[in-house]
């Protein structure tokens, strides 16, 4: 199953829980995309160059592929962003994975799945608790988001909200991941202003995201 690989890409983002981080820098940066997104951090997020990267992991990735299907998708799977800020760092990533790469056009139905599979990527770092699940709009396109606890295998004293937000766009499917420390990384996350394939969202994740609990 092709999240099974997309969701292998998180791992990365583990190994920068501890590291240290610049100093801040004031103002917003929008970080565009070709497949036709794009998505806004504070400046004092240190964004990491994961090109070096990548084609180790998708070597790794078509190595433990066991269905031609499932080769593609790892070739064709990319991280365009990964950020971290603070100490202990919190780390913003974005799984993309382009159609015309594939040979394949997701639909809504397949949105659950491809989100769960991404987030599911995060239990290679973390032993994750208490998911919950919203869906949600941003114009013409509908948003799959999951929020839970997760504690650092590594070092289970550090805990973090993991949250998961996924959509798809004419050219591809698109995942941000928050692994954040605190509230005030999360409300970051959450607050960065986004635009799909031309439809604008001064927010990632609206306050109404997820159902109200009884």
């Amino acid at each position: 199953m092709i999240t099974r690989f997309i969701s292998a890409l998180l791992v990365v983002s583990g190994a920068l829980l501890a590291a240290q981080t610049s100093a801040p820098v004031p103002g917003v940066v929008a970080h565009p995309n070709d497949l036709g997104f794009s998505y806004s951090l504070p400046a004092d997020w240190e964004v990491k160059d994961m090109a070096p990267a990548v084609p180790l992991m998708h070597q790794q990735l078509e190595k433990d592929a066991t269905a031609s299907d499932e080769k593609k998708a790892a070739s064709c799977v990319q991280i365009p962003l990964m950020a971290t800020h603070g100490m202990p760092r919190s780390v913003v990533e974005v799984v993309t994975i382009a159609f015309d790469c594939f040979g394949q056009q997701f639909v809504d139905k397949d949105l659950p799945g491809f989100g769960m599979g991404v987030a599911g990527g995060l239990k290679k770092s973390f032993t994750i608790s208490d998911p919950l699940y919203g869906a949600y709009s941003i114009g013409a396109h509908s948003v799959w988001i999951e929020r839970a606890t997760g504690t650092l295998i590594s070092r289970p004293e550090m805990k973090y909200t993991v949250e998961t937000v996924c959509s798809l766009l004419k050219k591809g499917a698109v995942c941000w991941t928050a692994m954040a420390v605190d509230d005030a990384a999360l409300h970051t996350f959450e607050q960065g202003a986004v635009e799909l394939d031309g439809e604008r969202s001064p927010v990632l994740v609206p306050a109404n995201a997820f159902p109200k609990q009884p």
